[in-house]
């Protein structure tokens, strides 16, 4: 299962009003339990890792809040005048560029574009590039490279163009 069908089907439960979905492949095994469910009143995300490598893994649960706003891009107006904050869509590792040895994607005083690779976050394995929603100039990154992050939290400031 692709990340991009992990979100379409984060989508699609924020949408239908279902309280919880469980999927099982042979290869994940994932939970999704839409926020005001019982078990997620209180906010918080359980993610279950097993403790293997990813060769051995059988299955790996993943619960995530989900709410009807997820439609909505990872984007946010800042607390400054126009500023713009571009926040994580998942939860993972953040990182600056594709591997220690290469520039970073962007650095504070860039112009960037819609479409362009701002960051990596690392999730399971799985190295997601992470696109701009906005164009603009980067007015600060919130973030330490190879630290984690949480689901919306924000990353990077964007003074729109």
């Amino acid at each position: 299962m692709t990340v991009t069908e992990i979100q379409n089907l984060i989508k699609f439960v924020a949408k239908s009003g279902v309280h919880e979905v469980e999927l099982e492949t042979k290869d994940v095994k994932l939970l999704i339990k839409a926020k005001g469910s019982e078990e997620h009143r209180n906010g918080d995300t359980q993610v279950i890792m097993p403790q293997m490598p990813m060769a051995q893994m059988q299955a790996s649960t993943l619960a995530v809040p989900v709410s009807a706003d997820i439609q909505q891009p990872a984007i946010s107006d800042a607390s400054d005048s126009n500023l713009i904050t571009i926040k994580s869509p998942m939860i993972g590792t953040f990182y600056r560029s594709s591997s220690p040895d290469k520039p970073l994607f962007v650095n504070v005083g860039d112009s960037i574009q819609v479409g362009e690779v701002v960051c990596i976050i690392e999730a399971m394995k799985l190295f997601n590039e992470i696109e701009s929603e906005v164009s603009g100039k980067i007015v600060k990154v919130l973030v330490e490279d190879s630290t984690p992050v949480e689901y919306d939290q924000p990353l990077f400031i964007v003074e729109p163009a």
